[in-house]
């Protein structure tokens, strides 16, 4: 049931870059809606029915953001077969609902999660998801290597940044991926990027629609 506006939660907090976590929250919700849907994310349409946000904004609602989801669920999933117990490190996970997909997809769910994220989408995430106690957040930037103290590595780590590091500068991008080599040896990270022709077409960024365009995209695939 959707909430009475009155109820709803005000995102008009998110900005920038993090202003993101709407566009793809808003995408995967509506592919979660649709009659023939792709993703199961109930907890999305929840979240997209709870913020009081002017998500037509944004525009189009391509099946890009569920397909992204989707297969960072999988490369997970693969992880956790082998590493029941292990820590999932979501970096800049924004409004991400990866932790109740792969919960309810795996039998007895035992991993740890770790959100990593700036401080408002942290408050927006921890007064509209349910609390559980398989997960941690950490209202910082990933590019603040802190977050790495509050890694239990005792049994494995997998390592998530969608939708994060095309936003870095590339020495950024680059030593975020070097830290995370160096800290945990045998560990694995997931992370997207677009084409470099993005960069070269869309120096100051992808319009989605006339009223918003994607904050630019420093970093691409070489």
């Amino acid at each position: 049931m959707d909430r009475a506006e009155d109820d709803k939660v005000d995102a008009r907090a998110l900005t920038g870059v993090s202003e993101t976590a709407l566009l793809t929250l808003y995408g995967r919700a509506h592919q979660a809606r649709h009659p023939n849907a792709i993703i199961d994310d109930p907890m999305a349409i929840t979240l997209v029915d709870s913020i009081e946000f002017d998500f037509a904004k944004f525009g189009r609602r391509g099946q890009e953001m569920a397909l992204r989801s989707l297969a960072f669920d999988a490369a997970a999933s693969r992880y956790l077969r082998d590493h029941p117990s292990a820590t999932v490190v979501a970096l800049a996970e924004g409004l991400q609902t990866s932790f109740w997909r792969l919960s309810s997809t795996l039998s007895d769910p035992q991993f740890r999660w770790l959100t990593v994220d700036f401080a408002p989408v942290v408050a927006l995430r921890e007064q509209l998801l349910p609390p559980s106690p398989r997960v941690t957040c950490l209202a910082q930037s990933a590019l603040d290597f802190s977050w790495m103290d509050q890694v239990d590595t005792a049994n494995g780590v997998f390592i998530t940044a969608e939708g994060l590091l095309m936003y870095l500068q590339p020495d950024e991008a680059m030593g975020l991926i070097r830290a995370c080599a160096r800290r945990f040896p045998g560990a694995q990270m997931v992370f997207d990027l677009p084409p470099t022709v993005v960069k070269k077409l869309a120096p100051k960024g992808v319009r989605s629609s006339r009223r918003y365009r994607v904050p630019p995209m420093p970093f691409s695939l070489s």
